[in-house]
Order: C-alpha cells, then structure tokens, then sequence
C-alpha cells in the first residue's frame, strides 16, 4: 500500500488548522432530544471527510439496516452502548469501540440501552447535513414518493430483505 496522491504542493508549510470547540452549543437537536455536533463539514475539509458526534438522549432510536453507494461510514463509541447492526448481526459496540463499514457495506445503528455518544465519520465528505435536517423535521406527513426520493438524493439505500 502506498500513500494517495499528493494534496498539498506548496514549498512550506501553512497555518490551516481549525478548531471546532466541544462545549458549543449542537448543531442540530432532534424532537427525542438527540443531539449532533457537526464536528467537521465536507465542505471545511475539502470533501474528504465528514465528522459528527452524536449523542442519543436515552429513547431507542436509529436507523435500520441500509447501505451507501459513495460513501464510507464509521463508528467510535464514546460513552455508553450503541448496537450497530454489523450486515450479519446487531452487535454492542461500548466506549472505546470501533466499526468501519465500506461503501456497500450493511449497517445500522441504535442505542437500545439508553444514553449514548459516538463520533460519525464519513468518507469522502458528503453533504450529510441536510439529510440530518431533513430526519429532524420530521418525515411522517411525506408521501412515499417524496420519501424515497430524499432517502436516493442522500444515498440512503433501504435493505428490506
């Protein structure tokens, strides 16, 4: 394995660094109390990578087994137990654990244990704001249409089997 294709060309080193402080208000608070910190936007790391925490207030809540065509996704528990369906099997991922799901790959994740926090990591940067948004607002007035239209538009792919 070799390192990928060279980013940076300049002769020297930049100041390019940025922070995102952890005790700022979340980004996004969803109606059962969750929360997302939108840690590092796509867009801020040049499409690279996407980087959320997410905390579960303590109500069971999650998606269902699913894939992404374009993007990775991956899992590291801070505190509590998030089960993450690993394409075979819900498995409990507790503080300190890690998943990583290829593209393609089936997963889903739920914290049926109460509170919980984890980091969301997706790769390349994809814009997964909108599709946090979106879920927030509320989907159960859409009509199937409309439903399965937004699911496509942010690579959200259904497993129904």
């Amino acid at each position: 394995m070799s390192y990928p294709p060279t980013l940076y060309t300049g002769e020297h080193g930049e100041v390019s660094a940025w922070m995102t402080p952890g005790d700022r208000e979340p980004d996004l608070v969803y109606p059962n109390g969750n929360r997302v910190h939108h840690l590092a936007r796509g867009e801020a790391t040049g499409g690279l990578f996407g980087l959320y925490r997410w905390s579960f207030a303590g109500p069971p809540s999650g998606p269902g087994p699913h894939f992404h065509r374009t993007i990775s996704e991956s899992f590291y528990v801070l505190s509590g137990v998030v089960r993450i369906f690993d394409g075979r099997e819900w498995v409990r991922a507790g503080s300190g654990d890690f998943v990583h799901v290829p593209p393609g790959g089936l997963h889903g994740f739920r914290n049926e244990d109460g509170a919980a926090e984890m980091l969301l990591h997706f790769a390349p940067g994809a814009p997964r704001e909108p599709y946090f948004e979106g879920l927030a607002a509320g989907t159960d007035g859409w009509s199937r249409e409309r439903y399965e239209a937004f699911m496509a538009e942010h690579d959200n792919h259904w497993d129904d089997d």
